[in-house]
């Protein structure tokens, strides 16, 4: 059993820890606050513009991008988002777990054709002593979010997908729900993936305003068969765009920008994850550091007791014996 100074110095040390995690809690939530602000003003904008184009490339057969092109995979990079610090729970292993399922999927391809675009320290780390390629070293965006550097990331993404160094882009990340529920998320960045504004499979029907995959896929074939022909042309569903000055120069500047949105929006995620993560660790470590406490004290006050106790009857037991 241990002495009562043992158990002293135990409850010291317990109540110094605590103080440190009830601080980190409070750092932690002060900094949610602030990204949680920022994820709530970008998230609507950046879905809106998502689902606006995508809703016009699949219901526009006009509309073709080279962004939009899937093809045969044989390089793959993966934007995965960590942090630079640990204490925040399992918000680290597990992105860097979702990581290692996604190379295991792409592992035929060999480690030379699989790029990892490191934005935090813990991945970064984490790739490079699994051997992979790294695009560079993006630590600092990880603790300070910017546009700027995330427009360079998708710009060299998107003329790399472009030239065909790259044939696809995935994003992995945390989704912010709420302070106490964050997703993780895996996602294609490039090519733009139409399949989300496609899930619904109806039948084929021209008078209907659904957009689908198999009415678009009729769309596109008959288009092509009916060329040269002096036939009415089949109408594009929800034909209710007008491109204005030309679909070339709309496309140009909407689908980067879209990229660029995309991209800050999964840090911003990725940002406030992190910090609720955090805020929910350390008020749990907060919570055992009570326990604990409260069963040392307990603990400390039954031995005080027994010591009394036993120098009682020694008292007693001389004075008999006197």
């Amino acid at each position: 059993m241990p002495s009562l100074k043992e158990i002293k110095n135990r409850i010291a040390s317990v109540n110094s820890t605590r103080k440190i995690t009830s601080a980190m809690k409070m750092v932690a939530s002060s900094k949610l606050h602030h990204a949680q602000q920022l994820i709530e003003k970008m998230l609507p904008y950046e879905s809106m513009l998502e689902h606006i184009l995508k809703t016009f490339l699949a219901s526009d057969t006009e509309a073709n991008s080279v962004y939009e092109k899937a093809r045969e995979v044989k390089r793959v990079a993966l934007v995965v988002l960590s942090s630079n610090s640990s204490l925040c729970g399992g918000f680290n292993s597990n992105v860097i777990r979702l990581m290692q399922q996604a190379i295991a999927e792409y592992e035929h391809l060999g480690k030379d054709n699989i790029i990892i675009y490191p934005i935090g320290r813990k991945v970064a780390e984490k790739a490079a002593k699994l051997g992979f390629q790294t695009a560079g070293d993006f630590t600092a965006l990880a603790d300070k979010p910017n546009s700027v550097d995330c427009i360079q990331i998708a710009t060299e993404l998107g003329a790399k997908f472009r030239l065909g160094e790259i044939d696809k882009v995935e994003l992995i990340y945390h989704h912010f729900k709420s302070a106490g529920s964050q997703i993780l998320t895996r996602k294609t960045f490039l090519p733009i993936d139409l399949e989300s504004e496609l899930d619904d499979e109806h039948d084929r029907d021209l008078t209907s305003n659904i957009i689908t995959k198999k009415a678009q896929d009729y769309l596109k074939k008959h288009q092509r068969e009916d060329k040269g022909r002096e036939q009415e042309a089949v109408k594009p569903l929800n034909d209710n765009f007008l491109v204005e000055p030309d679909m070339e120069t709309v496309l140009s500047v909407l689908i980067p920008k879209l990229a660029h949105l995309a991209l800050y929006t999964a840090l911003l995620d990725s940002n406030a994850s992190e910090h609720a993560a955090r805020m929910v660790a350390m008020q749990t470590a907060t919570d055992n550091a009570d326990e604990l406490l409260r069963e040392l004290n307990l603990q400390y006050n039954k031995s005080r007791q027994q010591a009394i106790t036993n120098e009682l009857l020694d008292i007693v037991g001389g004075s008999v014996n006197n």
